[in-house]
């Protein structure tokens, strides 16, 4: 028999922006009743695939048991959410059990619509197919780049929205750094295909960026949507204005199409888009007062980042207890995202922007526009980043955020 919970906040997701969520809460209301529904038993440090696929860390830490970052005092229901039922208060997981709750928090995330690709779910993994988008496929990427001494080497975009839109121009940009210092780099012939009109969608960090393009004599292919792999023919075939184009390929690192979960898609809480209806600003859904949706699986027309969450997570929070104690929100997200660019090994172009692309710099202007690259070495060469990301973002810490202040619009 379906059981029947209750908890006053009930959080969909126990991913970066879910727990992160979670913990800033607590700090404010420590006797706070919060489940959080996550049915995974391992937590991932996701930005830490790249770095994997470029030979900088080992895969293992980019991994950690569920249960070492969960905040001490929620109630952890390892299950999978399948319905909504807000006009009742109520969430109903996979096994049939429900949850009544005051107010919800949905973060669930993206998914991953590798089907949409013909051919490429069965060949992911084998005959030079890889993605860093997937913990098990990063280690052989790395495999690919650090044994290609001569071809061809394909780096793809899809249409917008993904999560972290930098990453596939991050594995591009530290292949062609790994084959320039091996001597391989003249042998291979590096293409890029962006199903989008431009490298980056913020103009201002495209200059420092193109420096890096043509340094590594990068072919930038434009309005090139990947619909197609036949691996054993190693063989790539991308739709474009003037028709479909087959290319040959000796590696091709795919990031696969991104779409909202299904049980969000399907749900009263989406929008036309699919994913949980939200204002921008304060985050709360349009037509549900006590829910809230942040990270990739919110409506925000941000940039779905790592970094973007750590900024949603302590504005939601604030804005939650608000309305549970009979308010209404009181701050407001700037639409806050950072792709730290890494365009060779220890070296980055920091792009920081909020909605509509305005630039909302935290460094020093010559990190952002690339004219002296910080060295960024203790993190990429250690385990630093991954240990900083989990203790500062997870576990609450506040740093370069100021959720109290109403921000302007």
């Amino acid at each position: 028999m379906a059981q029947a919970l209750k908890h006053t906040v009930v959080i969909i997701g126990g991913g970066a922006a879910g727990i992160a969520t979670a913990s800033s809460m607590l700090k404010r209301e420590p006797l706070l009743d919060i489940a959080i529904v996550e049915p995974s038993p391992s937590h991932y440090y996701q930005p830490g695939w790249t770095m994997v696929g470029g030979g900088v860390f080992k895969s293992p830490v980019t991994c950690r048991p569920m249960a070492d970052v969960m905040p001490d005092r929620v109630k952890w229901i390892r299950e999978s959410a399948a319905s909504f039922q807000p006009d009742d208060n109520m969430v109903t997981l996979a096994d049939g059990t429900t949850i009544a709750y005051e107010l919800l928090i949905v973060a669930p995330g993206i998914r991953l619509a590798w089907e949409q690709i013909e051919g490429l779910s069965d060949t992911l993994g084998k005959n030079g197919v890889t993605s860093n988008y997937r913990f098990d496929l990063a280690p052989y990427t790395w495999d690919l780049v650090s044994n290609l001494k001569s071809g061809r080497a394909l780096f793809t975009q899809p249409p917008m929205p993904i999560k972290c839109a930098g990453a596939p121009q991050k594995a591009m940009y530290l292949s062609c750094d790994t084959w320039e210092h091996n001597g391989a780099l003249p042998n291979i012939d590096v293409e890029f295909h962006n199903a989008g009109g431009v490298l980056f969608g913020v103009p201002a960090y495209v200059p420092a960026l193109m420096e890096y393009v043509d340094h590594y004599g990068i072919g930038l292919n434009f309005g090139s949507t990947l619909v197609a792999v036949d691996g054993p023919s190693r063989k790539a075939t991308f739709k474009t204005e003037a028709g479909e184009v087959t290319r040959d390929f000796d590696m091709i690192h795919v990031v696969p199409p991104q779409v909202a979960p299904d049980f969000v898609a399907d749900s009263p809480l989406a929008g036309e888009t699919g994913f949980v209806d939200v204002d921008k600003f304060t985050m709360r859904h349009v037509k549900y007062p006590n829910v809230f949706g942040l990270g990739d699986a919110g409506s925000m027309p941000n940039a779905k980042t790592a970094a973007a969450a750590r900024k949603q997570a302590p504005i939601v929070a604030v804005n939650a207890l608000s309305v549970l104690n009979g308010g209404e929100p009181v701050a407001d997200y700037d639409g806050y995202g950072s792709c730290p660019l890494t365009v060779e090994k220890g070296r980055i172009v920091l792009a920081e922007f909020g909605y509509d692309g305005k630039l909302l710099p935290t460094f020093p202007k010559w990190i952002i526009d690339g004219t002296r690259p910080r060295r960024l070495s203790w993190l990429l060469k250690s385990e630093a980043l991954p240990w900083v990301y989990w203790n500062g973002m997870l576990k609450g810490h506040e740093w370069l955020v100021k959720p109290h202040e109403k921000q302007d619009h």
